[in-house]
């Protein structure tokens, strides 16, 4: 039985904290809101793309106020949103606030009544038990910090160049309320990939030894534990010429280790784009960012029509599987831009997700933007 995407719990539970630098005023609300992929639209690895810099300053007055609200709507993570905001600020040369950075992995919070005091494994490049800490779950081990608990779980990795050691500040930012578990012998309630995992060989084979266990590995088979997947992206583009492999290849193989050495099929659910829940979700935080941007008559005349309502939300991104099948799934008042920079190379739009505007850049796309906008 397979889960492709999550319903929400609460849209309101999936804002990222604001900042306490709140973002500048807007002379009035903007009519439409912009949604960036990262990887292949606004950077290539560590290295923006083109004029992407050049394009984001557009959306900021000379003062470096923010004029027209948008976000970066990714499937990558690894890292916390406040993170990844300071990250894209040196790299862009603009002011990015954790609220405007959605990562595949943001929707994890609204897991948080169900997990919060549960042992949970998190793995994927980067940090991510510190991810799902800052979340507010209260008992998270890496996958690497979990198999270093139990000896020989990983057959080959005295051939490996690194090590793995438990965690020194376990269980990470808790109250001494919160039990310290023992871990061989405590069963792990559910696993979330809240990245690109690093090892393969050694996260296949842990957490085919927690799921099939029932969560303790060791074990005779029990009752699979929820599997938690951030996004389902096959292929991305990252700074290599040729797309690289993502978490949707890796679930791919997970699942058909376990498939072959289980007799039930493995459960799990994914969120990420092109789930439409993503995008309605963004367009609840770029609501909030406009909100919070707008100067006092702005809001008060806002108050009289009624609550505010964009009339267009465009996506820009690389990838038709991704990108624009979400933004079509999702529906008004999303418009699909598809850029020539990552996934997509074509001359022609794409066959089966044709976007609404194919261009060469970032750059293209939000000129178009600003001048349809302004025609409106």
């Amino acid at each position: 039985m397979r889960f492709r995407f999550k319903q929400p719990l609460s849209l309101s539970s999936l804002r990222p904290p604001q900042s306490s630098s709140s973002l500048h005023s807007i002379p009035k609300q903007s009519s439409f809101g912009i949604a960036f992929d990262i990887d292949g639209v606004i950077l290539r690895g560590q290295r923006p793309i083109a004029n992407s810099p050049k394009a984001l300053k557009r959306l900021y007055d000379e003062s470096g106020a923010l004029k027209f609200p948008f976000l970066f709507l990714t499937n990558g993570g690894g890292f916390p949103e406040s993170k990844r905001a300071s990250e894209l600020s040196n790299l862009l040369n603009v002011k990015i606030l954790p609220s405007q950075v959605v990562q595949g992995h943001s929707p994890f919070r609204t897991l948080l009544n169900r997990f919060e005091n549960e042992l949970i494994v998190a793995t994927g490049k980067g940090v991510p038990a510190e991810v799902m800490s800052e979340y507010g779950f209260k008992r998270v081990l890496s996958l690497d910090e979990y198999a270093s608990y139990f000896d020989h779980i990983d057959p080959v990795a005295h051939y490996k160049g690194w090590t793995s050691t438990k965690a020194s500040n376990w269980p990470r930012n808790s109250p001494k309320s919160v039990s310290c578990p023992n871990v061989i012998s405590e069963k792990v309630k559910a696993a979330f990939v809240v990245s690109d995992p690093v090892d393969w060989g050694r996260n296949i084979q842990v957490l085919c030894d927690i799921l099939t266990s029932g969560g303790l590995p060791g074990e005779k088979h029990g009752c699979q534990p929820p599997l938690y997947f951030a996004a389902d992206d096959l292929q991305y583009q990252a700074a290599f010429p040729s797309e690289r492999l993502g978490m949707g290849a890796f679930r791919i193989a997970l699942e058909s280790i376990f498939n072959r050495i289980h007799n039930k099929s493995l459960e799990y659910t994914c969120f990420g784009k092109p789930n439409p829940f993503v995008f309605r979700n963004a367009e609840t935080i770029l609501k909030e960012i406009q909100k919070s941007s707008c100067q006092r008559d702005a809001i008060e005349e806002n108050a009289e029509q009624g609550s505010h309502s964009f009339k267009t939300l465009y996506m820009i991104g690389d990838n038709p599987l991704v990108d624009v099948k979400g933004a079509h799934l999702a529906g008004s008042p999303w418009f699909s831009i598809l850029t020539r920079t990552g996934v997509f190379r074509q001359k022609e739009n794409h066959a089966e997700y044709p976007a609404h505007l194919v261009v060469d850049t970032v750059e293209e796309a939000v000129e178009f933007i600003l001048k349809r906008e302004a025609a409106s």
